[in-house]
């Protein structure tokens, strides 16, 4: 069993999850994802791993509030206990000295990029972040990420916060620039990594997007995850979750993502008719 240490939230809909998970902590990396289990009962919930402490033996993740798994995450109380918190899985974030690397966030995946972008800082490159919400009210971390960051900008699609518009402004903030990134990683949506991957496309700068694929076990063994990559099935959890986003078939992914989407909606009594596309899988289910 995993003491909860912290669940509350942050945004409306998005929740921090911080629980005791000693094994897990000691040997975490940016860009790997923990299983959690809301009960006995219930279902095997991907998360992406926002922080650690790995003194105090802690593991912190931001989920969005989707179905009823999550809400059952989203319902629990500091102290109280969840029978399952398994990792660090996938492989990590390639981090290494790329020069400067433009890290792009939405949704959960603006607490999932803060560790990248701290290890990225700590290899000696400079990071340019870029967060994107539907509004100001929507960003968080701003602070945390200023701290690891050369650069923190911002596009909300109302304008009440930075450039306006959607995340197609990749491509202005790309081009106002003194030069080109060598490198972009983005964590979020599937519309948010598949649009980007198409911005930087025509610039020609290597994309690495962490895919959030529907999940169960999570080691290689159900095949639920699997994905198409640079023509090539690969299971996201053990061969991933990062990869080349250009490579990513996304057609095929984004119709795997919404093969579950009447159940999740059955689930919590409410209509799949106008959901986001991009709901569920690691991050929020």
């Amino acid at each position: 069993m995993n003491r909860v240490v912290e669940r509350r939230m942050i945004v409306p809909n998005l929740h921090l999850l911080t629980v005791e998970a000693q094994q897990v902590a000691a040997k975490a990396k940016a860009g790997q994802f923990v299983i959690v289990r809301p009960g006995d009962e219930g279902e095997r919930i991907p998360l992406s791993l926002a922080d650690w402490d790995r003194e105090k033996g802690t593991v912190s993740t931001i989920f969005m509030e989707v179905g009823a798994s999550t809400g059952a995450l989203a319902r629990l109380k500091g102290g109280e206990t969840i029978p399952t918190c398994t990792g660090p899985l996938g492989n990590p974030t390639e981090i290494a000295n790329f020069g400067e690397v433009m890290v792009v966030g939405g949704c959960y995946g603006i607490g999932s990029i803060y560790p990248v972008c701290r290890e990225l800082k700590g290899a000696g490159n400079e990071v340019v972040t870029v967060l994107e919400a539907r509004s100001s009210y929507l960003i968080y971390w701003e602070r945390q990420l200023a701290a690891v960051s050369s650069t923190v900008l911002t596009i909300t699609r109302d304008g009440s916060l930075g450039l306006k518009g959607h995340v197609g402004r990749i491509a202005d903030i790309m081009n106002s620039r003194r030069k080109l990134p060598d490198r972009v990683i983005v964590n979020g949506c599937t519309f948010l990594m598949a649009r980007v991957s198409e911005v930087t496309r025509a610039f020609g700068v290597p994309t690495m997007v962490n895919l959030n694929p529907i999940m169960i076990d999570a080691t290689g063994m159900c095949g639920v995850c699997r994905v198409t990559v640079a023509g090539k099935t690969r299971f996201a959890c053990v061969d991933g979750p990062e990869f080349e986003g250009h490579r990513v078939d996304w057609a095929e992914f984004l119709s795997r993502r919404k093969a579950y989407m009447e159940e999740e909606a059955l689930s919590t009594g409410r209509s799949a008719q106008g959901r986001e596309i991009g709901c569920g899988g690691k991050g929020h289910s």
